[in-house]
């Protein structure tokens, strides 16, 4: 596939106010222009062919996220022309000691890509897509390709990756980074579980391809490493055939036990390739409407569903059973039209202090129904409580961590309420921290995907096992430590 993406015509180098960057000053930690005077004891940039800036208008932006909690301002923008420009720029920042994080989308919550003082590297510009065809097992695109567009470039071929967070619209190096989780994990894995290759760019500035049988420790500490080893810039991704329609069916309990239960049943048996849940308020706003989705996909990836096949033994109302066909690539962006509501309500740039929990199987209830009791509507606010189960045995990646039984539930609450009301904010990440440590108590841990303030001793409890090796593998491709310091885990 082409190593470069398509806006590598941008300007090379940078400007700011008319004057040029010239190099990096060691001692007043800053970038120096022509206008500075004296060049005799600067760094040298390397030269690029896309662009650094330092314009504050992007630094603002880099010091923000989709959380709007934490902000962290850098000294400097990468936006790169090539994966040369990546292995040039960690490298310098190795040399003189800067932190460096990427930014894919910059959906994350809590700081996780920002970095004080550092160089913050946007992936979006390396989005291509590399050759597919009618038997194509596998796809190679850039980190910065969203899977909507990893997905567009696979169906016209009648195939796709297996598994897709709800909103299309993140980077595949960004959700690869943290898992990557959704409907069809009980299938397929996570994400991160359908990656046969990677292109990574060490701590040390060092362009690596690595893959279970190639620099596996490397692939290993990436996939779900949270930066920490390395930057993917590239990423070989399995397919498979694609439906071209689903039938998507929508069920609703009344208790809590109950809709768990089934949720379990029907992932252990198989019988419908996505299953999620949400739990949502009644008339009084208690948090006792819980909602079962389950999607079966046709031909020619399954039979056409049959519904009393697919339904038998439930305990949901059947009063209240919600079914319908569509497209397959419309429901795999079915978060499209409620996004854009929400951008033009402006609830997309509300404060989104998220807990997200992995439960194990056997507490998932109690635990839930401890935070479910305290949640109220305005807590939640226009957000949503997700609740549905991941098959241990499906999850093989060993950074992406979830409860040691078979079945864990990932439990998402993701609240939304306006930035300026910081009070409500805090109190909500107090109440993050003692559902994690509720969850913690029991076997769970967190799906480090969300705002829980967490420290280092908290890190290493959470990879426990997988521990030993992210820690040796740090010192080996990040021995200076520069990678991704807003997650706080070295």
């Amino acid at each position: 596939m082409p190593r470069t993406p398509s806006r590598r015509g941008v300007l090379r180098g940078l400007t700011v106010t008319g004057a040029a960057v010239i190099g990096f000053d060691p001692a007043a930690r800053s970038w120096a222009v022509t206008a500075s005077g004296s060049a005799t004891d600067l760094a040298g940039l390397p030269r690029l062919d896309g662009t650094l800036v330092t314009d504050d208008a992007s630094l603002t932006a880099a010091a923000d996220d989709y959380g709007h909690i934490v902000h962290h301002r850098p000294v400097a923008v990468l936006r790169p022309g090539s994966v040369r420009d990546v292995v040039a720029m960690v490298r310098f920042c190795n040399e003189q000691r800067l932190p460096v994080a990427p930014r894919g989308q910059g959906h994350a919550p809590f700081g996780q890509a920002q970095v004080e003082d550092g160089l913050v590297i946007e992936t979006a510009p390396l989005a291509d897509i590399g050759p597919v065809g009618p038997g194509s097992t596998t796809v190679t695109v850039g980190a910065g390709a969203r899977w909507s567009a990893v997905a567009k470039a696979t169906l016209a071929h009648g195939l796709t990756p297996p598994v897709f967070t709800d909103y299309l619209e993140l980077s595949v190096g960004g959700t690869l980074s943290v898992g990557g989780l959704g409907g069809q994990v009980h299938r397929h894995g996570a994400q991160v579980d359908n990656v046969t290759e990677l292109r990574v760019v060490t701590g040390a500035g060092e362009l690596v391809r690595c893959s279970p049988s190639r620099r596996s420790d490397l692939f290993h500490a990436v996939l779900a490493g949270l930066g920490q080893c390395g930057i993917i810039v590239e990423a070989t991704l399995r397919l498979v055939r694609a439906p071209e329609t689903v039938r998507h069916y929508r069920l609703s309990y009344d208790d809590l036990d109950t809709f768990l239960d089934d949720q379990r049943i029907l992932v252990q048996e198989g019988r419908f390739d996505h299953v999620e849940g949400q739990v949502s308020a009644d008339a009084g706003g208690a948090f006792r409407v819980h909602t079962l989705e389950a999607v079966a996909y046709g031909p020619p990836a399954g039979p056409a569903p049959d519904d009393a096949a697919l339904l038998r033994g439930l305990r949901h109302h059947p009063s209240t059973v919600h079914s319908g066909d569509r497209p397959y690539y419309d429901f795999l962006d079915r978060l499209a039209p409620l996004v854009a509501a929400d951008k033009e309500a402006g609830v997309w740039t509300y404060a989104h202090p998220w807990l997200n929990l992995m439960l194990p199987g056997s507490s998932a209830a109690t635990v839930s129904a401890r935070i479910l009791n305290a949640l109220t509507p305005a807590d939640l606010g226009p957000g949503v409580v997700l609740f549905y189960p991941l098959l241990r045995d499906r999850l093989t990646t060993p950074l992406l961590r979830t409860s040691d039984e078979d079945v864990s539930y990932l439990f998402d609450v993701l609240s939304a309420t306006p930035p300026d009301d910081t009070a409500t904010v805090d109190r909500l990440l107090t109440a993050n921290r003692s559902a994690y440590e509720a969850a913690a108590a029991v076997g769970g841990t967190q799906y480090p995907v969300g705002s829980i303030p967490f420290t280092r001793a908290d890190w290493r409890t959470h990879f426990g096992a997988a521990w030993p090796r992210l820690k040796s593998a740090k010192r080996t491709y990040d021995p200076r430590g520069i990678l991704v310091p807003g997650q706080g885990i070295f």
